[in-house]
């Protein structure tokens, strides 16, 4: 019982503070009220002044001129090429192998070896075809001495015609096995069938080798050929002995010059397209077979005028120039949208949207907005067809 009214004498104790403390909350905010209106009325007003000290800062905040450099459209000679794809080949090429499966006895070649024509760069294994000529030429012997005896015996009238034939047949067969014997040896000898370098091999003495299985690699690179398609419309405008250009991404920034040596008598009927062999000198042996070239078949020059490529932004497939106009001592920058062509030597050319003479923002276009200000650096030279400002 006594715990009972113990419990509703301590809730009742709480219920009348919590209704104190509220009321106190109350007087007080009462108290602030109007301070706190005004106080919020000023750091209202305070703070529409700083935002309108900063609006005003930001319309009159451009930072003044942006600084440019200045480039002038002129008039630059361009090539048209037609660039194709192709793959290097030595001038004479080959991967050597065995005409008959043998062991291997002799390698006389070092990978990467220069060879001249007609070396011994592998001896298989020919005891057997040794023994075999030395037996042809034992019978082509025999056979001789015979035919030679009954054709004396046939001049004097002691031998018929017909044996005099029979031993003749015999004596020329055995000539014939002679050079079969020496041309089962020379299979086992492997020779350079040109001058060139050879390339890696695993071949060993004691290795077995087989019909058709590759030796080494033997290359001409004295010269390099390349073969590349060129389209059937294009045909009026090359032919042999034409000087062209090739770029290997080996050797970036290098171009190669050779020449149009020969061209096909026959266009590919599935593909309209010609195919044409190229040579490139290659005294240094830099190119290698299996490169890829990319071929420039120049087909004319025209001149147009240019830009340099900084000059020219691209957003997505639009291209435009900052054209610059000057009132005065004020100068502005207008963007024009411009319609490019061919990119070569940093150049680009324009066909359409500028013309030659007109000053454009050579580079810092980022920093430029259209109809901005601008302040050029450095001297500015005077475009082609005007006159500088007095």
């Amino acid at each position: 019982m006594l715990r009972r009214h113990f419990f509703l004498i301590s809730a009742l104790a709480v219920l009348i503070l919590m209704v104190v403390a509220g009321g106190l909350k109350l007087a007080s905010a009462k108290g602030k009220g109007p301070g706190g209106a005004s106080g919020g009325a000023a750091a209202a007003q305070g703070g529409g002044a700083r935002g309108a000290g900063r609006s005003g800062g930001g319309r009159g905040g451009m930072g003044g001129p942006a600084p440019v450099s200045v480039d002038v459209i002129q008039p630059r000679g361009f090539t048209d090429e037609l660039e194709v794809l192709g793959v290097a080949k030595g001038r004479q090429s080959v991967t050597l192998t065995a005409a008959a499966t043998q062991l291997v006895d002799r390698v006389r070649f070092a990978d990467g070896q220069w060879v001249p024509r007609g070396a011994v760069l592998v001896e298989l294994r020919n005891t057997e075809q040794d023994a075999g000529a030395v037996q042809a030429q034992a019978r082509l012997v025999q056979a001789k001495r015979a035919y030679d005896r009954y054709k004396t015996l046939g001049e004097q009238g002691y031998a018929a015609k017909s044996a005099i034939d029979q031993y003749e047949a015999a004596w020329r067969s055995a000539e014939a096995d002679v050079m079969a014997a020496k041309a089962r040896q020379n299979d086992r000898t492997i020779r350079a069938p040109f001058a060139g370098v050879v390339g890696l091999s695993d071949v060993a003495p004691g290795a077995l080798v087989n019909p058709g299985a590759p030796i080494v690699t033997l290359d001409d690179l004295s010269a390099m050929r390349v073969d590349f398609q060129v389209p059937e419309r294009y045909l009026a405008q090359i032919s042999e002995g034409q000087a062209i250009t090739a770029k290997v991404d080996a050797y970036p920034g290098e171009t190669i010059n050779g020449r149009i040596a020969k061209l096909d008598t026959r266009v590919d009927e599935r593909t309209r397209a010609l195919t044409a062999r190229a040579e490139f000198p290659n005294p240094s042996r830099r190119l290698k077979p299996g490169m890829m070239v990319r071929v420039g078949v120049a087909r004319g020059v025209r001149t147009s005028p240019s830009v340099q490529e900084s000059a020219v932004s691209v957003q997505g497939e639009a291209a435009f120039v900052y054209v610059l106009h000057t009132v005065g001592n004020r100068t502005t920058a207008e963007q024009r949208p411009v319609v490019t062509g061919l990119r070569q030597g940093g150049f680009v050319e324009i066909r359409e949207g500028a013309k030659a003479g007109e000053e454009v923002v050579a580079d810092g276009l980022n920093k430029v907005q259209p109809g901005q200000p601008v302040r050029v650096l450095g001297a500015r030279a005077a475009p082609t067809g005007r006159r500088p400002a007095a």
